[in-house]
């Protein structure tokens, strides 16, 4: 059987390719896999090469690396396909979603996967992904296309109604959280059984154990007593609301609702520690990291921790502080080759090899939630063997979880509307759908806002839908 063929679109994010393709390197079955790298920026690609080839050395692998700029090459003959792109990149693009809405009065938090941000996201980010995935149907048109780029929910939709092509969403979210909580239970992570399902983002835990034992009674204790972590008292606040966790972030399912985030109440948000425009401070620190990162990434041991943590000290950029830690502690994992805990690798071992393995993939509806509009992109367990990449159906949702994910497929599925149809009021109702947008602004307000925005980015949104 001949070598796998993994190609990365977007390579030039070095730091997650060096994450993925540890653990391919790290898959006894995927050592003399193919990696081929693409990307449009000659640079950041260069620089992925040289250390994807110094991970191969290092673990013994015999891997073919290969880095090219011309997709069409890298694609050829592929039997999986990582989509890691960020369309528009900080500037101008993020900070347009950003800085245009507060104008209107209008404050986000993370604006990658619903919301004004997710909407103008989604809109920039599906035409570039449906160009890659129909080079795939004429060059690889079995392989599978693993999609890490958000808005998760409205790519893998807007994708799967526009294409053959067989994509699946990955996140670290479910798997993320579980970790977070075995934390805060002083419980090792591994021993925690669970079953999520839900919408990507907005997935909860419908079963949570530790040896049988059900850890909602510790979680619901440990809400009431006020001894959460500080960045995460969101979730905590909504598990006494709603009865289960949610997977993603406190700062991420903050704007998912009407609830925290009010301009008349700023009490409330510094009450539960909701940060606002984390993400681009989250991207402003890692600008300030980037030099750093790539001289360590260059040549591993020549930068010391210490110096970039000065740095980002220096900067005093507004942001929660796990954020800059999180950046330091991977500039100090930058040597280290270890598993990581996304699906990726996991996946194609399963494809190639038949063994089967479980993840969480973000799949079309297809009766998996029958509480969810069919062919919505839903978040499951998923069976991956030789056949692909295969859901399992879950069931019934507790009521008051689907009546809240319909709240935001709505958007979504109006978003997928406007891109799919070309009709740019259906971005519209989208926005006038959204809870917090509708929460914080007026129809007139929400349309004039829309317009903007869909001005100010140009010629990232296509053409039907500029106006």
């Amino acid at each position: 059987m001949n070598a796998p063929r993994i190609v990365f679109v977007g390579a030039g994010s070095t730091v997650f390719t060096k994450a993925l393709a540890g653990d391919l390197l790290l898959t006894p079955e995927l050592r003399d896999a193919e990696l081929v790298l693409h990307d449009i920026d000659p640079h950041r690609l260069g620089l992925s090469e040289r250390v994807v080839r110094r991970l191969a050395e290092r673990v013994g692998a015999n891997a073919t690396i290969r880095a090219t700029l011309d997709r069409s090459a890298a694609l050829d003959g592929a039997t999986a396909v990582f989509s890691m792109i960020q369309v528009g990149g900080f500037r101008p693009a993020t900070v347009t979603d950003f800085e245009v809405p507060k104008r209107y009065g209008l404050e986000q938090t993370i604006g990658d996967t619903l919301g004004i941000g997710g909407i103008l996201r989604g809109v920039r980010t599906v035409p570039v992904l449906l160009d890659v995935v129909r080079d795939m149907e004429r060059w690889c048109p079995d392989a599978w296309h693993l999609n890490y780029v958000n808005p998760m929910a409205i790519v893998t939709w807007a994708l799967s109604e526009l294409s053959p092509v067989r994509t699946v969403g990955l996140c670290h979210s479910v798997q993320g959280t579980v970790e977070q909580l075995a934390d805060d239970l002083g419980l090792p992570a591994a021993e925690i059984d669970y079953h999520a399902a839900g919408i990507n983002h907005m997935a909860f835990y419908l079963r949570l154990e530790h040896r049988g034992e059900d850890l909602y009674p510790r979680l619901h204790d440990l809400a009431r007593s006020g001894r959460v972590p500080d960045w995460n008292r969101v979730r905590y606040d909504a598990l006494r609301r709603l009865g289960y966790f949610v997977t993603e972030s406190s700062e991420h399912f903050a704007e998912y609702v009407p609830w925290y985030l009010k301009r008349a109440r700023p009490d409330l948000r510094e009450a539960l520690n909701v940060p606002l425009d984390e993400y681009p401070g989250r991207c402003r620190v890692y600008e300030v990291a980037w030099n750093y990162l790539e001289r360590e990434l260059e040549a591993p041991g020549s930068v010391a921790a210490a110096d970039l943590q000065a740095a980002l000290d220096t900067a005093a950029i507004p942001v929660m502080p796990r954020s800059v830690a999180h950046t330091v502690h991977a500039f100090e994992g930058l040597d280290r080759v270890e598993r990581s805990h996304e699906y990726g690798a996991t996946i194609v071992r399963s494809l190639v090899t038949g063994e089967p393995s479980v993840v969480y993939g973000n799949v079309p509806n297809r009766g998996l939630l029958p509480d969810l509009p069919d062919g919505c992109c839903v978040e499951v367990p998923c069976v991956v063997d030789r056949n692909g990449v295969q859901p399992t159906h879950v069931g019934a949702l507790p009521p008051q979880l689907a009546a809240l994910m319909r709240t935001n497929v709505n958007v979504q599925q109006l978003t997928v509307a406007a891109l799919v149809e070309g009709r740019r009021d259906h971005l519209v109702h989208a926005a006038l759908l959204d809870p917090r947008t509708a929460m914080e602004l007026v129809p007139d307000e929400i349309e004039a806002l829309v317009d903007e925005l869909l001005r100010a980015h140009g010629d990232l949104i296509p053409e039907a839908l500029r106006g």
